[in-house]
C-alpha cells in the first residue's frame, strides 16, 4: 500500500534564475492542514565517468565555491534548453575533460535531493576516448586526474571524494557496469 499522495493547492513562484527557479508549492493531504514546500527547479544534468583505453577513470579537481574547498569529482553538468542527456554528456566530457566518447553508455539515472529539488542525473560511461576539446565554460578552472578502479573506496572512505554525485555514479560504474564489461570480454 502506497503512502497518501498530497495535493498541491496552490503555487508560488519566487525566483527565476538561468539555471534554477525557486517556487513555494503549498499542499495538503486530503482534508488536513496545508504545508508549504520549498522547491528548486532544475533542468536535470548529467554525470559522465570518462574510461581509458587502459582501464582508468579521468575525473576532475576544481575549486567549488558554495562547498568553500576543492572536490574530486566526476564530469557534470547541467542540460541546456533543447539539448538531450547524451548531448550534454558529450560536450561536457569535452569542455572538461578534453575528450571525445567513441561510446557513451547510459548506466542509470537518480534524483539529487528529491526532498526540495526537481533535479534529475542522467549517469553515463564514456569509453574509446579521442582528444577532441571544447572551451571550458566561463568560472571554470579544472585539473584532471586519473584513477583505478581500485582506488575508489579508498577515495570515498577517506573523504578525498565526497561530492555525492559523483559516488553514486562511481559505484554504478564499479559494481553494476564494470563487471557486465568484464563478462562480456570472457
Amino acid at each position: 500500500m502506497l503512502p497518501k499522495r498530497p495535493t498541491i493547492v496552490a503555487v508560488e513562484r519566487k525566483y527565476e534564475g538561468n539555471r534554477i527557479s525557486l517556487r513555494v508549492d503549498r499542499a495538503r493531504f486530503e482534508n488536513g492542514p496545508a504545508f508549504d514546500r520549498e522547491i528548486v527547479e532544475h533542468p536535470g544534468s548529467v554525470v559522465v565517468i570518462p574510461i581509458t583505453n587502459n582501464g582508468k577513470i579521468l575525473l576532475v579537481r576544481q575549486y567549488r565555491i558554495p562547498a568553500a574547498r576543492y572536490l574530486l569529482e566526476v564530469s557534470a553538468g547541467t542540460i541546456e534548453k533543447g539539448e538531450s542527456p547524451d548531448i550534454t554528456a558529450h560536450r561536457e566530457l569535452q569542455e572538461e575533460v578534453g575528450y571525445k566518447a567513441g561510446t557513451l553508455t547510459q548506466i542509470g539515472g537518480s534524483w539529487v535531493a528529491p526532498g526540495y529539488s526537481t533535479e534529475y542525473t542522467y549517469t553515463f560511461v564514456a569509453t574509446d576516448l579521442v582528444p577532441s576539446v571544447l572551451p571550458s565554460d566561463d568560472g571554470e578552472d579544472i585539473a584532471v586526474e586519473e584513477v583505478g578502479f581500485e582506488d575508489l573506496d579508498r577515495l570515498i572512505s577517506t573523504g578525498e571524494l565526497e561530492d555525492q554525485m559523483s559516488i553514486a555514479a562511481l559505484l554504478i560504474a564499479k559494481y553494476v557496469y564494470k563487471p557486465i564489461i568484464v563478462n562480456k570480454n570472457k
